[in-house]
């Protein structure tokens, strides 16, 4: 029986709706035909000097940064400081002005403030000296941040030809005084949500595809359950309760089901729920204890622990259970698996005196370690693959942390003093395009 819980706050109902599925609405004034400035496919890639200019408008300063901070946070644009401009921000653009600074794109902007904002951008191509695109937006002023977020994403697009991640999520467990409880987060570290969804013990939540959706264990009442968020209904749901511990997995790419673990015939072994019927399907029937399910993208493979070897280490195997093969042999402890986005990369946890953050080749090649200090956890691929989101004990607190993919820039992005744990970044929660 599904049982159904209805979150505790309409504030939070309203604020978290708005959060997930808040769409700003652009006019498109302008498009070139695509070119690719950026192939970030290439190992030897260079950074593309850019450009800035502070927006006009009482809030086209802090727009104009946030901006910025996207964009340079990718480790993809080299950013010209605004102190070497020559051209001022209310002039037209003349690419003699930027030429010997050796920027190669510009980007200005405009604010028209009222009940909502009004945001022009324009973003320029210094070598061919033309326009490559104009938008407006518009959006209410609370919804600042998510705007200019839109804007990077654009721009993004624009000079690489991928979608960005600016506007994706981080969810994470923050524990205080009152207990442990989901959060979720825009992927910089703000407008932190408390969600009001607590229990004795919450592990980690998983997100849908489609990112309408988290499923995660707690422990209440002294009974390990699995839980399902629905952003759209706003409803918490008992999904799956058994004797035992019952710890959820991801999501089967499908959206109708999830791959958990469960104790409830002795040892943990692993299951598929099917939520449109409730049916489980059982996997794994082994003496040992297998957890911590992982579905590839593709949602042929499922990573997981097992101790069968007599430690934990990472297996793979095929969705139906067949196929089973060990992935990690360095080290006796190995375990949290999680798929790169398009499946050419696992990322786990492995006890190197303390916990570090690896990454391994589903074929067992290309080991890489990518943290040395304090101990590591709870790794997340972005969604493009390019970033990873992790805890870390490092400065005293555990804290949320990313880093790129090969362990560089290293940065906290949780509060200092809040105690954070078990991060997993959402899938993009917008597309280029969207209004």
């Amino acid at each position: 029986m599904i049982e159904k819980f209805k979150v505790q706050s309409s504030k939070f109902k309203v604020s978290i709706f708005i959060l997930l599925l808040f769409t700003v609405h652009c006019s498109l004034f302008a498009v070139v035909e695509a070119k690719v400035y950026i192939d970030i496919s290439s190992p030897a890639f260079k950074k593309l000097p850019i450009a800035i200019q502070e927006f006009s408008g009482n809030s086209g300063r802090e727009i104009s940064d946030i901006i910025r901070d996207d964009l340079t946070f990718t480790g993809l644009f080299f950013y010209v400081d605004r102190t070497a401009y020559i051209e001022n921000p209310s002039q037209s653009f003349n690419p003699k002005n930027w030429t010997p600074l050796g920027v190669e794109a510009v980007v200005k902007g405009s604010v028209q403030e009222g009940k909502n904002l009004a945001v022009t951008v324009s973003l320029y191509d210094v070598f061919e000296g033309k326009e490559i695109f104009k938008k407006k937006y518009a959006a209410e002023r609370e919804f600042i941040r998510p705007l200019s977020h839109t804007i990077a994403n654009d721009i993004y697009y624009t000079l690489t030809g991928e979608t960005g991640i600016f506007r994706s999520k981080i969810s994470f467990i923050a524990e205080d005084k009152d207990g442990m409880g989901i959060c979720i987060m825009d992927w910089d570290g703000n407008r932190i949500t408390r969600l009001g969804l607590k229990g004795n013990i919450v592990l980690p939540p998983r997100w849908s595809k489609d990112g309408q959706k988290l499923v995660y264990s707690t422990e209440r009442n002294r009974q390990w359950g699995i839980y399902l968020l629905d952003f759209i209904s706003m409803r918490e749901k008992k999904v799956f309760l058994a004797k035992g511990t019952n710890l959820a997995g991801d999501f089967l790419p499908e959206g109708n089901g999830f791959v958990f673990s469960s104790s409830k015939e002795g040892t943990s072994d692993l299951y598929t729920l099917n939520l449109k019927d409730n049916q489980t399907i059982k996997l794994t029937s082994s003496y040992s204890i297998e957890v911590s399910p992982a579905v590839s993208p593709d949602g042929n493979y499922i990573a997981f622990v097992s101790d069968r070897g007599g430690s934990p280490q990472i297996y793979i195997m095929r969705r139906n259970g067949s196929d089973v093969r060990r992935l990690t042999f360095e080290g006796s402890y190995n375990t949290s698996p999680s798929w790169s986005p398009n499946g050419d990369r696992i990322v786990f946890v492995g006890r190197r005196g303390k916990n570090q953050i690896f990454t391994i080749r589903p074929d067992c090649t290309e080991l890489i370690q990518l943290t040395t200090d304090g101990d590591n956890e709870d790794p997340s691929f972005s969604p493009d693959g390019r970033f990873i989101t992790f805890s870390s004990d490092r400065n005293g607190v555990k804290s949320i942390y990313t880093m790129t993919a090969n362990g560089e820039s290293q940065k906290r992005i949780t509060p200092k003093g809040l105690k954070a744990s078990g991060p997993r970044w959402s899938p993009n929660l917008n597309v280029v395009g969207n209004k």
